[in-house]
């Protein structure tokens, strides 16, 4: 067999090849100046069907223009053919790939039909004829959507005119007329009525440049007649979304409040609609009227629970008690209000004097329910420190850097402080742990100020329980060691963080302190009354402490006393915009000497004046302009504080573009402001998932081009975004900046760690925290800030969470979000405050701590276990029909706790849940229509 030339058999194949290709190339010209010369082939192409369409639909079309005005074609009769043409395109169905064939066998007639309209005389007469031109601007109207020209929107102007033409006809009784005019939008099909609202909105726009009156309805009275038709066709086509942004565009959504079309199978999803839309509006009054629709609509539909959950959005407490009268029949709603009140920790009091429902709302019941979860989940047992620390575990390599001569021993005192805090976190909430409720001995294992902490911690381990607490806290009140006394009375406050009672323990023991001469318990007297009456608005503090904040006396100590006091009626205040309490905050910031306002707490006042305003936007406009007025490099920091503060979890692009403005400028000293607007920036994302998204690419270009205060402040706003929710990417982000050369970008980094895992036992953050506390052996302020860190993520082990965003996150509680900041800004200057004499603010974070668990409970408030399946939570909002809430769910009977981005829903049909949100605790009622199984 002859040998096999490889070269060129390549050659061979590569000739065919190009061959076939020119051959093919040929064929198609051929067929295409065939057909160029042949106008019917293309013709034959079409099937006999279409034939038969395109000939009927040329004769109709030939007949409707009359175009030799032959006597015998008659307006009736042209009246049918239009009538044929009209059928023709309704019932035309098209698919994605395909323009419907009438309306591509009409495409060549277009100009006659437009000529054809307005050759008709506008003050026609005859009702035939008028009738015609009606048909006719619907057929056109149908046909500009494709091929009419869109800016100058004929689609619409055609429709407009044939409605005026119904109009008039109606006005002269003509039988069809008023059939016609309403089925003259939703008979031809969605996407025309969507292409129709598009050029609505554009056209409204247009008016409202032109010089029209948006809120003058006589302007635009044609276009929302046909915006009337529109929106009931759009809400019962299982099109809320468009419905509503139609709406939003003509600034008319006060139309859907009285809609007939929502009913009970959509008013969830367009409620849930505008809620979501809310946060993108730039205009607070645009918000609020938002908000303000959803309310009504809920209420419209009876359901109160969501109603009030948009009046606590909207921060509307004037609404509160007509809801509750609204659903005076139903006292299982009114009770899952109560708890939703307590949840969000408002000092509402209910006024018909019933007991239950007050104790609901003060969170009376929860230590009992919290200790019965812990021991449903057998988490009982009281925790040590070593316990959580795991010494033995950060042993590696075969010795331990603990060992070496000047270890952790140098600084023990501080080791002590940080076992106290970390026992604290641990056991929040339990009643008893193994140093402190035992005996005194750990007491006097610190010095001086340390004491103070450790007693205190007594407060956060008794937390909610105010009747044992207070037995077993008051021997400490007597104690001749003034910072034990100190200690105890901030324990008072700790212990009544979130709880009403009616003795009111915290006021009566704390309010001789106040205004009693020692420094040190003055200061810890008012940091006790702002975390036990955080978000109360309660008069009687707020007139102990106002005048400690007007104090002008020169001492060592007095403007240390007046930021804590200023601090504690922010939290007190927080978000109430009141106007006595601010203006004595900046009343004070001006009258103050420089040298007061250099001094390190001097921004904790500038805290509490943001405070006073978290969350209500334009509102704090005019203090703002107050604080700018201040003579000093404090009133830049002030600021920035009140205006993040002010559209904190707003999602506002311009307040995010203006923070990152203020960090364009290179300052390496005098930068408290840039910090601040850093952490800021996280402020006013969080909440929001694609600002959140944004704000993180953000940080990753101030991370590579700005000085050192900014990226401080860094790991602290990331920790804003992810407060409890320990994800991948973040802790990896942070845990390269533990170990950064910067002391100070590195403990911050720690500390945000603590915070991004707080309360959820995350054991890769465990394991890195133990790496740290081994690497940083030697550095008494790191391992001080690992310890802290440590004790936050195993909070409550496992069963507290910090996170203030709530019900589905739609809500965010005041005083948890307040506690939160005094930390983050306590960071800003750890070596002035939380690693000197001012560790005891830590204990601020008593406010934001809160069971992440859910229980059900049955009418009597007992407890149903109950079937729940929990997962992570799916964006459902936009979606037609009834789309899944959750992925990757699992099945368990409650009590069960849920992450920060998890949500529960029932895993039953036996019962029926009074509250629409599965989150806390939650009442369930029988399912009256439900019938068990044969066979079970």
């Amino acid at each position: 067999m002859p040998p096999v030339n490889n070269e060129n058999a390549i050659d061979l194949t590569a000739e065919t090849a190009t061959k076939e290709k020119d051959d093919k190339k040929k064929k198609q010209e051929a067929a295409k100046g065939k057909k160029m010369e042949d106008p019917e082939a293309d013709k034959d192409a079409m099937s006999e069907e279409d034939k038969e369409l395109k000939e009927r639909l040329e004769t109709c079309v030939s007949t409707v223009v009359n175009k030799d005005e032959e006597a015998a074609v008659t307006t009736p009769l042209r009246l049918k053919a239009l009538d044929v043409i009209v059928n023709e395109l309704r019932s035309a169905t098209s698919s994605m790939t395909s323009v419907p064939k009438p309306l591509k066998f009409l495409r060549p007639h277009f100009d006659a039909l437009k000529n054809l309209h307005g050759s008709i005389a506008a003050d026609v007469s005859e009702n035939d004829m008028l009738m015609l031109r009606a048909r006719l601007a619907d057929v056109l109207s149908v046909l500009s959507m494709t091929m009419g020209k869109h800016e100058e929107r004929e689609s619409l102007k055609f429709k407009l005119s044939g409605m005026n033409d119904y109009k008039i006809l109606g006005e002269r009784d003509h039988k069809d007329a008023s059939v016609m005019g309403e089925e003259s939008l939703g008979s031809w099909g969605h996407e025309f009525v969507r292409s129709l609202a598009g050029e609505i909105g554009q056209e409204y726009n247009s008016r409202v440049i032109d010089g029209a009156d948006p809120d003058d309805d006589a302007s635009f009275a044609d276009l929302l007649g046909m915006v009337d038709c529109i929106v009931p066709f759009h809400v019962t086509h299982n099109a809320e979304a468009e419905a509503v942004d139609l709406l939003i565009e003509v600034q008319r959504l006060k139309k859907l409040i009285d809609l007939d079309a929502i009913d009970a199978n959509n008013y969830s999803r367009i409620c849930l609609y505008l809620i979501k839309t809310a946060d993108f509006m730039s205009e607070p009054d645009d918000l609020k009227e938002m908000l303000q629709t959803a309310m009504s609509i809920f209420r419209n539909q009876n359901q109160f629970f969501d109603a009030l959950r948009v009046a606590l959005r909207k921060g509307d407490d004037e609404v509160i008690p007509e809801l509750f009268s609204e659903c005076e029949d139903d006292p299982l709603m009114k009770k899952q209000m109560c708890l939703l009140l307590a949840r969000h920790c408002m000092s509402y009091e209910y006024e018909d004097e019933d007991d239950d429902l007050n104790e609901i709302i003060g969170n009376t019941h929860l230590s009992e329910q919290y200790l019965k979860v812990a021991q449903d989940l057998d988490v009982m047992d009281a925790k040590t420190p070593e316990d959580i620390y795991k010494s033995h575990l950060a042993e590696t390599g075969g010795f331990s850097r603990r060992r070496d001569v000047g270890g952790a021993q140098v600084d023990s005192a501080r080791a002590n402080l940080a076992s106290t805090f970390v026992n604290a976190f641990v056991n929040a909430g339990f009643g008893h742990d193994k140093l402190m409720t035992p005996d005194n001995e750990w007491l006097y294992k610190n010095k001086d100020h340390g004491m103070m902490s450790a007693a205190a911690s007594l407060g956060s381990i008794l937390l909610w329980n105010v009747e044992e607490g207070l037995t077993q806290i008051d021997k400490f009140l007597y104690s001749s060691e003034e910072y034990v006394k100190a200690g105890a009375a901030l324990a008072v406050g700790i212990l009544s963080s979130g709880v009403r009672n009616d003795a009111d323990p915290a006021l009566a023991l704390l309010a001789e302190h106040v205004e009693g001469d020692s420094h040190t318990m003055k200061v810890a007297a008012c940091t006790g009354l702002g975390i036990a009456y955080a978000g109360s608005a309660r008069e009687e503090v707020m007139e102990l402490l106002l005048p400690v904040v007007e104090n002008t006396e020169s001492g060592p100590n007095t403007m240390l006393e007046v930021s804590l006091a200023g601090l504690a009626l922010g939290m007190i205040y927080v978000g109430k915009c009141d106007e006595s309490v601010g203006s004595a905050m900046v009343q004070r910031l001006m009258e103050a000497s420089d040298e007061e306002l250099d001094h390190s707490h001097a921004k904790f006042l500038c805290v509490g004046l943001g405070l006073l305003f978290l969350g209500r936007m334009e509102k704090a406009d005019a203090m703002l302009e107050a604080v700018r007025t201040v003579e000093h490099k404090i009133s830049k920091f002030a600021a920035v504080v009140l205006e993040t503060c002010a559209y904190a979890g707003s999602g506002n692009v311009l307040k995010v573009q203006e923070m990152l403005h203020q960090c364009t400028e290179h300052l390496t000293e005098d930068a408290d402001h840039q910090m601040a607007a850093v952490i800021g920036i996280g402020l006013i994302t969080m909440g929001e998932d694609v600002g959140s998204e944004m704000a993180l690419r953000s940080f990753d270009h101030l991370l590579h081009y700005c000085e050192l205060p900014i990226k401080r402040a860094l790991p602290l706003s990331l920790a804003v975004l992810h407060i409890s929710n320990p994800e991948f990417s973040v802790i990896d982000q942070l845990s390269r900046l533990t170990h950064d050369p910067d002391a100070e970008i590195s403990q911050n980094a720690i500390l945000a760690l603590g915070i991004v895992s707080a309360g959820t036992n995350n054991s890769r953050v465990a394991g890195l925290l133990r790496q740290l506390s081994e690497f940083y052996s030697k550095e008494a302020g790191h391992i001080f800030c690992v310890r802290i860190s440590q004790g936050l993520n195993h909070m409550g082990k496992g069963l507290l969470s910090l996170n203030p965003i709530h019900s589905d996150r739609m809500l965010t509680s005041g005083p948890a979000l307040g506690a939160i900041l005094i930390f983050l800004y306590s960071c800003l200057d750890l070596k002035s405050t939380l690693l000197d004499k001012s560790h005891y603010l830590l204990f601020y974070l008593t406010c934001a701590m809160n069971p992440r668990m859910l229980i059900m409970v049955g009418e009597d408030m007992s407890w149903k276990p109950t079937t729940v399946r929990v997962g992570q939570a799916i964006e459902t909002v936009g979606q037609a029909g009834k789309p899944k809430t959750i992925t990757g769910f699992q099945t368990h009977t409650t009590p069960v706790l849920l992450g920060s981005k998890e949500r529960a829903e029932l895993g039953t049909e036996e019962v029926l849940s009074v509250s629409s949100v599965l989150e806390g605790t939650v009442i369930v009622k029988e399912n009256p229509d439900y019938e068990a199984e044969e066979g079970n």
